[in-house]
């Protein structure tokens, strides 16, 4: 608590070229300004790599992965489990996700005696339910809580197979290995909920027919309401629950009016991928990525590069980009400090997930240790309202 205290103080008071390199014991991961990164680490079904860079004032972005047992109970099944967690609006979301989806998810594997999509989907509806059950409690002394949300991507690898669940628009890019040419091709494996998308914005004007301001073009995007770019996500229980848009939420999240049923949804698009031996990784990362870098180059960056410290790499070949992006150099980027930070990239997360096809072939109930792996970064207490920027 004292260590992480000091490293907070030091983080707001120290001038950036004072600031070393600090290993955080509980992860193993390291802090290099306002990049957290675990360059390497041994999962269940082989080797990762994961990186966060903050760009909000409080980050947003949350990550786990967690190896080893994926139920309640030792007997398994054994895997590796990987969530990316964008928040907006503040990082109460986020976290809460960070702390609940896979306790809930090793519960509903216990209950139904394997790894599942109904599992999965289980386990966000009872994340989903529990934010809500938190958003009902502080309401009368911070209602803003009620505008703050995630997006959510969840990748499980149990007995050979890939899981890969999502809302919002964070994504999983798979690299595979085409044996004839030698070149590894970039296969989404997600689905994306964001409005930009035009067969989206179909779907909510199909299940909104009666109105006609349901996704609404404002400074050049494309928006929910005119309010959220993403049409799925946990939280954002004032654009689901009416009783939850209206005085003393800010002006600027209150609808004019009341809604009959819920505008986001919570249910998350979720796909089953067999493994085969020349499915070499898989890229999850929150959209701050995706911004600055296509699938192909993102998987072209890993396949070229020794596999340690995969993640930050694809970070800082981001964080380059949107420097070039700004006619600066990436030097001059590093210095600015969080907040203002935001005006040039968002708060990035990289976990990606080498897959030994070795490893894989054993049998789910084969055990192995478990280890659990948060992604860093500049963190407040838990107890922190961020200030409410209207959500991306």
């Amino acid at each position: 608590m004292l260590s992480g205290l000091m490293n907070l103080l030091m983080a707001c008071f120290l001038p950036r070229s004072d600031r070393n390199v600090h290993t955080s014991s509980e992860t193993g991961g390291r802090q290099d300004g306002l990049l957290w990164y675990k360059d390497s680490g041994q999962h269940f079904n082989g080797e990762f790599s994961m990186a966060v860079v903050q760009a909000n004032n409080l980050l947003e972005d949350q990550s786990q992965l967690e190896s080893g047992c994926l139920s309640l109970h030792e007997s398994g099944p054994y895997g590796t489990f990987v969530g990316v967690y964008d928040g907006h609006g503040g990082p109460e979301t986020s976290r809460y996700i960070n702390d609940h989806l896979f306790q809930h998810l090793k519960r509903f594997t216990l209950e139904q005696q394997g790894m599942s999509v109904d599992v999965i989907r289980k386990a966000y509806q009872a994340t989903e339910e529990g934010f809500l059950s938190l958003v009902t409690k502080q309401w009368p002394m911070k209602p803003q809580i009620a505008a703050v949300g995630s997006c959510c991507l969840v990748g499980v690898i149990c007995n050979g197979t890939l899981y890969v669940a999502n809302l919002g628009d964070s994504r999983a890019v798979l690299g595979r290995a085409v044996k004839a040419t030698g070149e590894v091709l970039a296969i989404q494996l997600s689905a994306e909920h964001n409005v930009c998308i035009e067969s989206l914005r179909r779907e909510m004007q199909s299940l909104h027919p009666d109105d006609s301001q349901i996704v609404v073009l404002k400074h050049n995007v494309w928006r929910v309401k005119g309010l959220i770019q993403i049409s799925r996500s946990i939280g954002d229980v004032y654009l689901k629950k009416t009783e939850f848009n209206r005085e003393p939420l800010y002006p600027k999240f209150r609808l004019r009016e009341p809604f009959r049923k819920p505008i986001l949804s919570a249910d998350p698009s979720i796909s089953v991928h067999e493994l085969q031996p020349h499915d070499q990784f898989v890229i999850f990362a929150s959209d701050g990525l995706w911004e600055h870098l296509s699938n192909q180059e993102a998987v072209n960056i890993v396949q070229n590069h020794p596999r340690s410290g995969s993640a930050k790499r694809l970070v800082k070949t981001a964080l380059q980009e949107a420097a070039k992006k700004r006619e600066m150099r990436y030097s001059d980027l590093k210095k600015i400090d969080r907040g203002v930070r935001r005006h040039f990239h968002d708060d990035i997360t990289v976990i990606v997930v080498f897959l030994d096809s070795n490893l894989m072939s054993r049998a789910s109930s084969a055990k192995g240790p478990n280890l659990s792996v948060r992604g860093g970064g500049v963190n407040f207490p838990p107890n922190i309202l961020a200030p409410c920027a209207t959500p991306t």
